[in-house]
């Protein structure tokens, strides 16, 4: 499918980075530490058996987990708000049966009919978010009688001690802020993000309708010991994100 769900002159945070360097973070996702074992194996095993369901993936990127779960055996419907992700999603998941668009979780997802989904992921797309609620009663309402909801995001914790994230204000608030990523290649991506508190997370999962069900606060995979040694250590012994299952 080639259409858009958005208004194109609506630039999101989330767009603004990543149109900069999609495809370097399309190569280096798919065995980058961080993503490849880290959270993608946390939120992938909250997810469980997917096939022959109905699947959305919220924030798609440049289609890794859309592939993943296609090959798994469901039907998967994918968005994202950055045009080249979507491009490159289409590219990577072309033979598979995955439909892709352009969609914004900031905005009401109206092209996606009520109670049409048995799964609902959405990695690592919160953070580009000022107000996750919208997003999660839209979930809600895409979402079939007893579906799942996972989605993983920056630990708040984790970015409320980093004094370059922590912002200004009070750990309560919910601040933005800005970093050069990185381990993407040169130039550094300046991308932007919201930190927020656990339990600004956790009150607008229940109060759009969803049950909290499971949390996950990962620690690496051992194979990330042999090749990132350090990042291992520091991930060992506290996290970076957080992973949740919700059911409605």
């Amino acid at each position: 499918m080639t259409g858009t769900a958005q208004d194109e002159s609506q630039r999101s945070i989330g767009r603004d980075a990543y149109s900069e360097f999609a495809e370097r973070y399309a190569e280096a996702a798919i065995t980058k530490p961080h993503n490849a074992l880290y959270e993608r194996p946390a939120t992938m095993s909250l997810l469980g058996d997917v096939e022959g369901l109905r699947v959305l993936d919220a924030g798609c990127g440049p289609g890794i987990c859309s592939e993943r779960l296609a090959r798994s055996g469901a039907t998967v419907h994918a968005f994202d708000v950055t045009p080249k992700m979507v491009e490159l999603a289409r590219r990577r998941c072309a033979s598979l049966p995955v439909d892709v668009m352009t969609g914004d979780l900031a905005s009401p997802l109206d092209w996606l009919a009520d109670q049409s989904f048995d799964k609902i992921l959405c990695s690592l797309a919160f953070d580009y978010l000022e107000d996750l609620r919208p997003a999660l009663k839209e979930f809600r309402r895409v979402a079939r009688r007893g579906a799942t909801l996972v989605f993983s995001m920056a630990h708040p914790m984790r970015d409320w001690m980093d004094v370059r994230t922590h912002g200004e204000g009070t750990y309560f608030a919910t601040s933005r802020f800005g970093l050069y990523w990185s381990g993407f290649g040169e130039p550094k991506p300046y991308v932007q993000a919201y930190r927020r508190p656990l339990s600004s997370i956790l009150n607008g999962l229940s109060d759009s309708g969803w049950r909290l069900d499971h949390v996950v606060e990962p620690q690496p995979l051992s194979e990330m010991q042999t090749i990132a040694e350090s990042l291992h250590a520091e991930l060992s012994q506290a996290p970076a994100f957080i992973c949740v299952r919700a059911r409605c």
